[in-house]
């Protein structure tokens, strides 16, 4: 068994963290992560409190273990603050800070109700000022994964943020879907790995058939990131851009911003019917490059075994095998 200090921290099992996608969790997928030994994460980007209030309820009806719930923080309004904060997660996960918000008090508030504080970033900067605000524990989110992301490689992110925040453990993130990422991250530095890609292909996740199956079929290549998605939404968020599927609506925008903020109502209504019918080719399908190593939609438990038990071979017997003592320099 891998265990880790951030494992020892949050009383887990397994260092495999569910990534808390808007959209993508549900109590079903997030239960389903914690009682295969890692965290399941529930998003909450623009819930009404009485649906976060649910929705915490449910997930513990499901499960006993612990789990986390994220905000958004550009967005998040004192209401939804509140009814997290209310919820009593075990973890509150945030992201996605404006430059001039202050991060001190909302996590102060998260300590002061028991939780521990999972704060996911993009860049260096960000990592330090969460770091000195309080948090407990940092996301380093590389530009592969999918949906929201900055533009710096994981490889590198992980780490320089290992390295400027030591000892608050870093979660890697944007990349992971198999046991060789979760080695390849604690060789990093990192003490475990968040993954969003490969648990919305589940048959426990809230996502369409036609999007999980999109999922499956794609190699990864047919990715990119675009600002595209928000300007169909009308969100900004700061400093990112949104990883998704190359697919007819992308095709359809892909060098014309300019009437597509002209025709943002129509494509947005057409953006959700393709959600509804499950659609992939009209829809927002957001991935990460890792939709190349998801092979077959399955259970988020088998997910969690599998890639623990890969890492441990790994670690365990491949690795060793390359290392030897004494070897002659052969010339």
């Amino acid at each position: 068994m891998i265990v880790t200090s951030v494992c020892k921290m949050l009383g887990i099992q397994h260092p495999v963290f569910l990534g808390p996608m808007a959209g993508g969790t549900n109590p079903e997928l997030v239960a389903a992560v914690s009682n295969a030994g890692g965290l399941g994460a529930m998003g909450c980007a623009r819930l009404a409190p009485n649906v976060v209030t649910q929705l915490a309820a449910d997930i513990r009806q499901r499960t006993d273990r612990p789990f986390a719930m994220n905000l958004l923080l550009f967005e998040a309004d004192d209401a939804a603050i509140d009814a997290v904060m209310t919820a009593r997660p075990p973890v509150f996960s945030t992201a996605w800070a404006k430059p001039t918000q202050a991060l001190n008090p909302l996590f102060d508030r998260a300590h002061e109700g028991g939780a521990k504080v999972m704060h996911m970033v993009s860049t260096l900067q960000e990592a330090m000022r969460a770091v000195e605000d309080g948090a407990d524990i940092i996301v380093a989110q590389g530009t592969e994964g999918g949906g929201h992301v900055g533009v710096m490689s994981t490889l590198v992110l992980v780490p320089q943020v290992v390295r400027a925040v030591a000892p608050v453990p870093v979660i890697a993130a944007g990349g992971f879907a198999d046991g060789a990422g979760l080695a390849a991250a604690l060789a990093l530095g990192a003490q475990g790995v968040l993954m969003g890609t490969h648990f919305l292909a589940t048959p426990e996740g809230p996502w369409p058939a036609g999007f999980k199956d999109a999922v499956v079929r794609s190699n990864g290549h047919d990715t990119l990131l675009s600002e595209i998605p928000d300007v169909i939404t009308g969100r900004v968020w700061p400093g990112a851009y949104a990883r998704v599927i190359r697919n007819r609506m992308m095709e359809m925008w892909l060098g014309r911003m300019g009437d597509l903020r002209y025709k943002q109502r129509d494509a947005l209504a057409q953006t959700l019917a393709a959600r509804e019918t499950g659609d992939a080719d009209m829809g927002t399908v957001y991935s990460g490059q890792t939709a190349g190593l998801v092979s077959a939609i399955e259970p988020a438990a088998h997910i969690v075994q599998r890639v623990v038990e890969e890492a441990e071979e790994i670690i365990r017997d491949t690795l060793p095998s390359l290392v030897r003592e004494n070897a002659p320099l052969t010339k």
